[in-house]
């Protein structure tokens, strides 16, 4: 599984530029411009290891891969397992980042809003990683994007549509309710979130026939 992760991390060495000038435009967005980068690295480091599929896609690694002892598994777990290394290398970058801006507009450090900030972006982007992941291996990454961007916009409209004519305040005394126990809640959401999708993406990759 070693060498299907660092094939991965080969694939986007190329992008590891592009998201280190991106760190750095964002740094000093938040340093003179009070901008908040704690939700976008993450996300984009998310978005940067998606193109893989695209890579593996045009290489026909699946073909490869499938024939490879373990093979399907394997491809699956390091798929999993490299993206979730590259979101918390960056991750790490960014609370460290969040501390500098932090402290050079405030000359304070607020440890717990940053680390509640970044627990709160770590599980929206594990979300995106969630959701996204079985759709690229059930339809492929082209097909995938189209249906993805239908999803998206027809939860916005229905979002919407409960929001005008559904109470939704029972929602704000739950989470007061839970406020006490929300880091808790997110890290094994997050877990749980993970590995569901997961079995999800390995059984169909296991499936599938190229």
């Amino acid at each position: 599984m070693i060498g299907f992760i660092k094939k991965d991390f080969k694939m986007i060495k190329s992008n590891f530029k592009l998201l280190g000038l991106l760190i750095v435009i964002y740094t000093l967005m938040g340093l003179f411009g009070n901008w908040d980068i704690s939700f976008i690295m993450p996300f984009m480091s998310v978005m940067i290891m998606i193109s893989t599929f695209s890579y593996d896609s045009y290489n026909k690694w699946d073909a490869y891969s499938i024939s490879l002892p373990n093979g399907r598994k394997n491809s699956v777990k390091a798929k999993y397992v490299a993206t979730l290394l590259i979101i918390f290398i960056v991750t790490i970058i960014t609370v460290i980042l969040s501390f500098i801006i932090s402290y050079y507009n405030t000359k304070t450090i607020n440890f717990d809003k940053t680390l509640i900030s970044m627990l709160g972006t770590i599980f929206g982007t594990l979300l995106v990683l969630t959701f996204m992941y079985p759709i690229i291996y059930k339809f492929g990454i082209e097909k995938a994007r189209i249906l993805i961007f239908v999803i998206v916009f027809g939860i916005a409209i229905v979002g919407g549509v409960i929001l005008n004519y559904i109470d939704l305040s029972f929602i704000g005394k739950a989470l007061s309710f839970l406020e006490d126990y929300v880091v808790i809640l997110l890290i094994l959401t997050s877990i749980i979130m993970v590995y569901i999708s997961y079995k999800i993406s390995q059984r169909i990759f296991m499936k599938k026939e190229f």
